[in-house]
């Protein structure tokens, strides 16, 4: 089933391949500050030392393909550029699939600020949700995004998902534990 091209109303969600290397980098350099407010980033860990310090480094961009190739054919995490055309207008992934009784996983992205506010993260969200429930046969996803990200809310709800509740210091972003608010979206033809 891997790999597998999938095509929205405005986008196309494509594997990431070797040669997007150079558009892959120059968007997230354009957006590096835009972006860093959503940005996980990795806390202390209990014996005081950075968590960074038991990671060598930020792979790089091959490392990184190939590692997100391993995880889609195992079938525990799927990742997707997000295409408009031949631009590169984003990147989403679904991390954290599990079978058996949950059949669930949690959805993450983010867009270029270039392209933000005009549809694309919705339909890259839709698409991917439609894979997962028709393809994958899962019955439960999951957004959990930060409470002042108004516009990543807006694509939660308007791709269907609903709001469950909230996660106190879910997940560490830009340097600090977050809350989150947790969106979800169950697959009504799974019973």
């Amino acid at each position: 089933m891997w790999p597998v091209t999938l095509h929205g109303d405005l986008i196309e969600l494509r594997p990431p391949r070797f040669r997007d290397r150079a558009q892959w980098n120059r968007v997230r350099s354009e957006n590096k500050e835009y972006l860093a407010p959503w940005e996980a980033s990795l806390p202390m860990t209990p014996v005081g030392a950075p968590a960074s310090d038991f990671i060598s480094k930020r792979p790089s961009f091959y490392a990184m393909v190939r590692a997100l190739q391993r995880e889609a054919r195992a079938g525990r995490s799927y990742s997707f550029m997000v295409w408009s055309g031949n631009n590169l207008v984003g990147q989403i992934t679904m991390g954290g699939v599990i079978y058996g009784a949950l059949r669930g996983a949690h959805i993450g992205y983010w867009i270029d600020r270039n392209y933000a506010g005009r549809g694309f993260t919705t339909d890259a969200v839709s698409t991917l949700t439609k894979y997962a429930f028709d393809a994958l046969g899962l019955h439960r996803i999951e957004i959990n995004i930060r409470p002042e990200n108004a516009a990543s809310i807006r694509v939660a709800m308007k791709s269907g998902y609903h709001i469950e509740g909230n996660r106190a210091e879910f997940l560490h972003i830009s340097g600090a534990w977050r809350d989150h608010i947790c969106f979800v979206k169950i697959n009504d033809l799974i019973k």
